[in-house]
């Protein structure tokens, strides 16, 4: 006797003959309920109760389109990264090869053009062929495409745990309401949409779902170029993904493709030629691994997620955090970003550079933004996402605040101290107030206890520099220090800012209103980096920087000197789409007014002259021997040297350059510390943040505009200004005009060393 033969079921026998009468018979009148339940293909009360069941069943199926890879693009178009929960890229059925379409029907289908969305023969071959002790599978690709797509819901809503699949959790119901689904469905939807469907949203392997995906994972090439090996090595994956992988069980693999090409020669969809050489081919992989996520991406993944947490931080994409994931990650959306991809890349080489050899793991950070829109371009750190031998490495953001304005997380450390940087919107709010940056203050006086007599229209400014009071047990500071001797002494205002003179800076504040200041630090857009409030301009610390802020902040905040005092909020995204193309919500310039256009152009020439002749000038190398073009700058360094800066602008684009310490609580000193083999007593802010700054800009600058600053007013610059000794006082009041001075007349160029800065 033959053996797999069953003659109790044999086809041939009279009473295989009835059992395919009756079979066919209660799929006409049941569909297939008798079948499925085959006491009720011999009852009638049965087969009534099994009617009125399938009837009661939903008819209707929400076909939403399949989870799909998002891509986070470059203002180029060029991909900065995917994100996926499953990696999937749509296609329509033209960018398939034929021969994937052939090879799917050819194994999975062979009447998929014949039947209305069950196949009632193959129901019965498969019941046969199951009786003789040879189990077959009789759904057709219409009923696997519901099951996929009522799977795939269930995913995207978070209910994996209800997922159905073929022999393990899918019971008779189940099966019946599957069946009549794909039977409405072939009502709604042509055959070409049904296996187009199919093939984008069957599940290949953990890391590619539908044909596309599966192409490039397991050949490197697009489902439209699949050849008829690689085609039906494919179609053959689909019945068992993890027995039949190519990449771990190649001679499976192969036994499944072969049978697709037998099966592929017998239905005519292919010649007896191809049939021989695609079976003689080999199962050779060329494998693509995806790398989903900003970890894996190759120029900029701290730049990736600032935006990834924009997204999942906005309402607009969901309302509450689960659903925003959903959003991004499933959405197959189109993330257009406002970073450049040349101005990524040399930001990159140059903090690289910075800290090339560095053990102790002390953090550089350079981002930009463009003036007059505050599109970022570029936003780097010498740190590597992913843990590897050797590697400085952190998934935090060295350039961005730790939380954003609604107190949501933006993975980033907050900033650091920004030391002399703050200086010039001291400065800004001495020009603002019709002051020429040519008065001489007395910069001898180091003291300023804690009852002088401040202007404040709008609040009490607190805190004091004196060593005498904290002896006594107060409160106060030390008095006030400079970087160097034989800078306590009277000069020109300007000349305390480009030479970063501390006593200058705060002779200046006893002069002007600090309401003043604070309305100017708060027009550009300074806040503190940990927790988005207000930089309190009253504390006395504040004019030197002791607020921890962030260099994106900084650099859009010098931003609104080159665009003649208009501030615009810096922005990372510029267009949004779905898979269909629809826009969502994303960003645009949001900019205002924030420092009268003639007190913009007094700070820029004040701050060219921090390099030309000032604490710049000590960049190596110098930025006037790499550019020929205008360019404003301050250095800044905390106290500790923990903290140092160089923040500056041309008319076209404006950079914050940051070295120091990002670790913990951002204690470490700065002081008798080893950098790339460089021994340094205290590090200042043009040694190593200096030629990161002054390098970048000379590259990157004048691709963008670089046109000369317009030149402030007369009376800023050159009109003669009184001496003016502050008012020591005791007291905080509202009206402090102390007594002019001598008359001095705008100074000539100063031949003294420029000073370090601190």
């Amino acid at each position: 006797m033959a053996t797999g033969k069953n003659p109790l079921f044999d086809t041939a026998t009279t009473l295989g003959k009835l059992v395919l009468f009756l079979g066919v018979s209660a799929i006409c009148g049941i569909l297939v309920a008798g079948l499925l339940v085959p006491a009720a293909a011999v009852s009638g009360n049965a087969a009534s109760g099994s009617i009125k069941f399938f009837e009661a069943l939903p008819a209707e199926l929400k076909v939403d389109p399949p989870s799909q890879s998002t891509k986070i693009l470059a203002s180029d178009g060029s991909v900065i990264a995917n994100l996926y929960l499953e990696n999937r890229t749509r296609v329509s059925l033209d960018q398939m090869s034929p021969f994937i379409k052939d090879a799917v029907i050819a194994i999975e289908d062979s009447r998929f053009y014949e039947h209305g969305g069950v196949d009632t023969t193959g129901i019965l071959r498969a019941l046969v062929s199951t009786a003789r002790g040879n189990k077959q599978g009789a759904s057709t690709i219409t009923q696997q495409y519901v099951n996929n797509v009522i799977n795939s819901s269930l995913e995207s809503e978070g209910k994996g745990d209800q997922v159905l699949l073929n022999g393990v959790n899918k019971g008779v119901g189940d099966k019946l309401r599957e069946m009549k689904l794909a039977i409405a469905l072939e009502k709604k939807f042509s055959k070409e949409q049904i296996l187009e469907g199919y093939l984008n949203i069957v599940f290949f392997n953990r890391d590619a779902y539908g044909i596309e995906a599966a192409s490039r994972l397991f050949f490197s090439t697009s489902a439209k170029n699949l050849t008829l090996p690689q085609a039906a090595l494919l179609a053959g994956v689909v019945n068992s993904p993890s027995f039949y992988d190519p990449i771990s069980n190649p001679d499976n693999a192969k036994v499944r493709r072969d049978l697709v090409l037998k099966a592929m020669l017998t239905q005519g969809k292919i010649k007896k030629a191809q049939y021989d050489a695609a079976v003689a081919t080999p199962v050779k992989t060329k494998v693509t691994q995806p790398r989903q996520g900003c970890a894996y991406s190759p120029s900029a993944p701290y730049f990736c997620d600032y935006v990834l947490h924009l997204l999942l931080n906005n309402p607009a994409y969901g309302a509450d955090a689960k659903e925003r994931e959903r959003k991004v990650f499933r959405g197959g959306l189109t993330i257009k970003t406002t970073l450049d991809p040349k101005a990524q890349s040399a930001a990159q080489a140059q903090v690289n550079a910075a800290a090339g050899s560095n053990p102790d793991k002390w953090g550089a950070a350079l981002v930009s933004v463009e003036p007059g829109s505050g599109k970022i371009t570029n936003m780097a750190q010498n740190t590597s996402w992913l843990p590897g031998k050797g590697k400085f490495d952190t998934q935090l953001n060295f350039n961005v605040d730790k939380r954003d304005k609604d107190g949501n997380d933006l993975n980033g450390i907050g900033g650091a101290q920004p030391g002399s940087t703050m200086k010039p919107f001291t400065f800004a709010e001495w020009l603002d107030e019709g002051k020429s940056m040519n008065t001489i203050v007395d910069g001898s006086k180091r003291e300023y206890r804690s009852d002088f007599p401040w202007r404040n229209s709008c609040g009490t400014t607190v805190g004091a520099y004196s060593t005498a009071e904290k002896d006594a047990g107060g409160n106060a500071a030390d008095d006030l220090q400079n970087a160097e001797d034989g800078y306590y002494k009277p000069m020109t205002v300007l000349k305390g800012l480009y030479n970063s003179i501390n006593t200058i800076t705060f002779a200046s504040a006893a002069q002007v209103d600090f309401c003043g200041i604070q309305r100017i630090v708060d027009a550009v857009g300074i806040h503190n980096g940990l927790d988005n409030k207000p930089v309190d301009m009253s504390r006395l610390p504040n004019l030197l920087g002791s607020t921890q802020t962030a260099p994106l902040t900084m650099a859009s905040a010098f931003a609104t000197f080159a665009n003649d005092g208009r501030y615009c909020a810096p922005m990372a995204i510029t267009s949004v789409t779905d898979a269909t193309g629809a826009k969502l919500p994303a960003q645009a310039p949001d900019c205002r007014d924030a420092i009268k256009p003639e007190v913009a152009r007094g700070v820029n020439y004040a701050l060219q002259e921090v390099l030309n002749r000032g604490s710049g000038s000590l960049i190596q190398p110098r930025i006037s021997t790499l550019t020929d073009f205008p360019i404003a700058a301050k250095t800044g360094t905390s106290n500790n040297n923990g903290s140092t800066w160089v923040v500056g602008h041309t008319t076209g684009l404006a950079t914050a350059a940051w070295f120091g310490d990002a670790l913990n609580d951002q204690g470490r000193a700065g002081q008798n510390v080893t950098i790339n083999g460089q021994f340094y007593e205290g590090i200042d802010g043009y040694m190593i943040a200096g030629p990161m700054f002054s390098k970048f800009m000379a590259q990157i600058a004048p691709t963008r505009s670089t046109d000369p600053f317009p030149a402030p007013p007369s009376n800023l610059l050159y009109e003669p200004a009184p001496y003016q000794q502050p008012n020591t006082g005791s007291g905080n009041n509202n009206s402090n005009n102390p007594p002019p001075a001598k008359q001095d007349p705008a100074p000539a160029p100063e031949p003294t060393k420029p000073k370090k800065d601190k």
